[in-house]
C-alpha cells in the first residue's frame, strides 16, 4: 500500500545528521547547568501543592457557608492540577532524579488520583514518548476509543457520538488513565483476558480504593467530626464530599484538555508503525516534533499546563526539568525554521478548538488525514 511521505525536515543523510547533532547540543547544554536552581524550584512546587491543598480542604471544613465551599473546591482543584501535572508528571519522568531526595524519585513517586504511578510510568513514559502518534503503537493517540484519523476503521454504532464520550473521559480522566494499561477495548473485544490484566487489575483497585475511601469517606466523616460541636456535622460531611469530587473534575478537565491539545490538534502528523523500523535518533527528533503541538501563553498558563504547553520540547527532553522548557523554546523553534519543520503552536483556546474539530471530524466516516510513512532512502537521498 502507497503511503504520502515526509516532505518536511532535512531532506538528506548530512542534514539529518547535522540536525541530530543540533538537537542534541541544546540539550546537553542544559543538562550542564542542571544545579540548584532546578532544586529550588521543585521544592517551591511541592510546597505549592501542599499549602494549596491544605487551605482548599480547611475551606472546605466550613463548606455550609456556601462562598467558603466554593473556593475551597477551586483551591483544592489547583491544588490538584499542580500536583499531577508540574509535580507529578514530571518528576516520574525522573527530571529530579539527581537531586537523590526520595520525595522527588521518579521511580517511587505516587501521584495524587485513583491510577497507580507504575501504570502512568509504562503507558506514557515508555509506550507513548516511545512510539508518539505512531498508528498501532501509541495507545494515547486516541486511548483506544477515538478515531481521529482515517487509518483508523469508523465504526457506525460508536464513532458517530465519540464527542459526548470524549467529554465524559474529560470529567473523569484520572478513572480512564487509571485503565490504561490494561487495554479494555481489547478485553472488551476477546482480545485479551481478566487472567491478562489480573496483576495490573489488582493494583488499580488497591489505589483506587485508597483514594476513594481517603476522598469521600475518611475526609467527609473528619469534617462532620470537626463540625459535630457546631451543629453543621451533616451540612460539612456533604460539603467536603462534593468539593472533592468537584476539585477532582476540575483536575480531570484541565489535565485532559492540556494533554489533548499535544498531539490532536491540526499540523500534527501521524505515522504508520514501519516507518520508524531502524529509525535513527535524528529521526526520532523529527517524529517528536512532527507529532506534537505547543499552547502559548503566559506563565501562569505555563505552570499550570505542567509545561506541556511546551510539548515539543518536552518530547524532544523529556528528562530535563520542565521548569527549562520555556529557556529553549526560542532555540528549538529556530532550528525548526533552519531546517524546514513545521512548529506548531497556538493560543489554549484556539488549540482546544483545533482538538475538538479533529474528534468531530473524524467522528463521521471519511478524512483526509492518513498515517506518513517515514523511509530513510527515498526521502534522505545524500543528493537530493
Amino acid at each position: 500500500m502507497n503511503r504520502p511521505t515526509i516532505q518536511v525536515g532535512p531532506r538528506t543523510v548530512a542534514e539529518m545528521n547535522a540536525f541530530q547533532q543540533e538537537v542534541d547540543a541544546i540539550g546537553n547544554e542544559v543538562r550542564h547547568s542542571i544545579g540548584e536552581q532546578d532544586a529550588r524550584y521543585i521544592r517551591k512546587v511541592l510546597y505549592t501543592v501542599r499549602t494549596t491543598e491544605l487551605i482548599g480542604r480547611g475551606l472546605l471544613m466550613f463548606g455550609w457557608f456556601p462562598p467558603t465551599f466554593l473556593l475551597g473546591a477551586f483551591i483544592l482543584g489547583m491544588s490538584k492540577i499542580i500536583e499531577n501535572m508540574e509535580l507529578g508528571h514530571n518528576v516520574m519522568h525522573g527530571q529530579f532524579n539527581w537531586m537523590n531526595d526520595p520525595r522527588f524519585q521518579g521511580d517511587t513517586y505516587e501521584w495524587d488520583g485513583t491510577g497507580p504511578a507504575s501504570g502512568w510510568r509504562y503507558t506514557h513514559n515508555f509506550v507513548h514518548h516511545t512510539y508518539t502518534n505512531v498508528i498501532g503503537l501509541d495507545r494515547d493517540f486516541g486511548y483506544g476509543m477515538f478515531r481521529l484519523s482515517s487509518e483508523l476503521r469508523w465504526r457506525w454504532f460508536y464513532h458517530p457520538i465519540q464527542f459526548f464520550y470524549m467529554i465524559l473521559m474529560m470529567m473523569l480522566f484520572e478513572w480512564f488513565v487509571s485503565v490504561h494499561e490494561i487495554q479494555t477495548d481489547k478485553l472488551f473485544a476477546g482480545k485479551r483476558t481478566l487472567d491478562d490484566v489480573r496483576p495490573q487489575w489488582e493494583g488499580i483497585k488497591r489505589k483506587a480504593g485508597r483514594s476513594l475511601r481517603k476522598e469521600y469517606v475518611f475526609l467527609p466523616l473528619l469534617g462532620a467530626l470537626l463540625a459535630w460541636p457546631f451543629g453543621h456535622a451533616v451540612d460539612v460531611a456533604m460539603a467536603v464530599l462534593t468539593g472533592n469530587f468537584i476539585a477532582a473534575v476540575i483536575r480531570n478537565i484541565w489535565a485532559s484538555a492540556i494533554i489533548f491539545c499535544g498531539h490532536f490538534t491540526d499540523g500534527i502528523y501521524i505515522f504508520h508503525r514501519d516507518s520508524i523500523k531502524n529509525e535513527t535518533r535524528g529521526q526520532w527528533y523529527l517524529r517528536q516534533i512532527l507529532g506534537s503541538s505547543n499552547i502559548s501563553g503566559s506563565r501562569l498558563m505555563h505552570f499550570m499546563s505542567g509545561n506541556l504547553s511546551h510539548q515539543i520540547e518536552h518530547h524532544l527532553f523529556p528528562d530535563l526539568p520542565a521548569n527549562r522548557y520555556k529557556d529553549i523554546a526560542p532555540q528549538v523553534r529556530a532550528l525548526c525554521a533552519k531546517y524546514n519543520i513545521p512548529y506548531n503552536s497556538g493560543s489554549f483556546f484556539r488549540q482546544l478548538g483545533t482538538m475538538f474539530k479533529r474528534v468531530i471530524r473524524y467522528s463521521l466516516p471519511g478524512g483526509t488525514q492518513k498515517a506518513e510513512h517515514l523511509e530513510v532512502v527515498p526521502v534522505m537521498p545524500e543528493h537530493a
